[in-house]
């Protein structure tokens, strides 16, 4: 089975693609703009390896304030091509080595509060003068908090160590619940990752001179699995005019769950979906969007026993999917009550409308000048290729064409962002 986007190699493999489920409608995001960190905030403090804390906001900052930055090392380019290596990535694209930051900084939750999140910056060490075109990676389903870009050494901050690496500024946001940032990851929220990945775009800009650099204003999105989703929501809201310092340029999500009503909820339960790939996604899902807008009363109702009574314990961000998976049952079937396989196989009312308000990231009109390519795979047994066509089709009947790349019937779904990895890297813009 794909191991979870942020597991280290060699570690047991499991699901990392992302789940039918219920979110909240995306609605308009702030556009508080990020201020500058306080000035004693210099590169030669960031440089030395020590972790420099901003001064306590003033009245007035919001969304996107610097509250931290956390240098994570410089690599020499041999070193970064190693470390891509490693995780199956194409390095053709890279010509420089990476100084990378975790950045903290401030954000909202699903319902409005003030919340805090981490991300990566990953940024070239003697690439020039030149303003560097901002990329941001958003990454596939995660469990545990240690596995998130600005945390592990997986394959998330090795692609965005590799864009930078090329001439680019490099964000991986961590999302709420995950890095550093307190309490559950809200789980196929996408409003609130989205909201997260504009306030770590904010953040970055704002920091970036202080680094000896700055960002170009416009900015590519890419993304995998669960990061698909939110790259095409995060495009939609660039692209609407979130902050009025961006705008998008180019998006090229891969294995996205675009239609959860139509493709990837159907396939749990047709055989699409690898079945332990279901249950993950599935309890995962149901637990995280029962604390936004409640579902369910009791597990009990929603789960079999004895997973009630542990279902929602295993996803509190703590612990590593690799050992969730084997406190779960292989199928639905076993995972589920008869009530609720049901009513996932036949959704209505309240949980209808979640899904359909979280399937529609694909559902609007981007700029003539905006570049689309979905990326995914027919052999993808954890977001089935019907999203991505679905998400063709939406954006056609809005006159936008999107090119779909299926990277064939032999690629399970981490082998679908590997074959993508390259064409994307290549396809990115560059300083020049």
């Amino acid at each position: 089975m794909p191991a979870e986007t942020g597991t280290p190699r060699g570690q047991r493999r499991v699901p990392r693609a992302l789940v039918a489920g219920a979110a909240l409608v995306l609605a308009a995001l702030t556009t508080a703009p990020a201020l500058a960190a306080p000035s004693a905030f210099t590169k030669q403090r960031a440089e030395s390896g020590e972790t420099v804390h901003a001064a306590a906001p003033r009245t007035g900052q919001g969304r996107g304030t610097l509250l931290s930055l956390t240098p994570l090392g410089r690599q020499s380019l041999a070193e970064v091509i190693g470390q891509a290596q490693k995780q199956g990535l194409e390095t053709g694209t890279a010509r420089h080595g990476v100084a990378a930051y975790r950045l903290t900084y401030r954000t909202i939750t699903p319902d409005g509060r003030p919340a805090t999140a981490s991300g990566l910056l990953a940024l070239p060490t003697g690439g020039g003068s030149r303003p560097l075109p901002p990329v941001v990676h958003t990454h596939g389903t995660l469990a545990y908090r240690g596995y998130a870009p600005s945390m592990a050494d997986g394959p998330d901050r090795a692609v965005s160590v590799l864009y930078a690496s090329a001439g680019r500024a490099a964000l991986a946001p961590d999302y709420l619940g995950l890095g550093t940032s307190p309490g559950r990851h809200p789980y196929m929220d996408a409003r609130s990752s989205v909201s997260a990945s504009l306030d770590m775009l904010r953040a970055a800009h704002s920091v970036a001179p202080k680094l000896g650099a700055t960002l170009d204003r416009t900015v590519s999105v890419t993304g995998f699995s669960q990061g698909g989703q939110v790259a095409m929501a995060l495009g939609r809201e660039l692209h609407r005019g979130a902050d009025p310092r961006f705008r998008l340029g180019m998006l090229a999500p891969v294995g996205g769950p675009f239609d959860l009503v139509g493709a990837e909820l159907p396939g749990m339960f047709d055989g699409r979906i690898d079945p332990r790939s279901a249950v993950f996604y599935l309890s995962f899902f149901l637990t995280a969007q029962n604390r936004l807008h409640p579902l369910y009363n009791d597990p009990a109702e929603v789960f079999r026993a004895p997973y009630a009574d542990r279902v929602e314990d295993l996803f509190d961000s703590e612990h590593p999917a690799e050992d969730i998976a084997g406190k779960l049952p292989e199928r639905l079937e076993d995972l589920l009550t008869d009530t609720w396989y049901h009513k996932l196989r036949h959704p209505s009312g309240a949980l209808l409308e979640a899904l359909r308000a979280n399937g529609r990231t694909c559902d609007w009109k981007p700029g003539r000048g905006v570049r689309i390519t979905l990326y995914s795979a027919t052999g993808d047994r954890d977001v089935p290729i019907a999203n991505t066509r679905s998400c063709a089709r939406q954006l056609a009947g809005h006159g936008a064409r999107a090119e779909v790349v299926d990277q064939g019937a032999d690629a399970d779904h981490y082998a679908s962002f590997l074959r993508s990895q390259p064409s994307i890297a290549r396809t990115l813009p560059v300083a020049r």
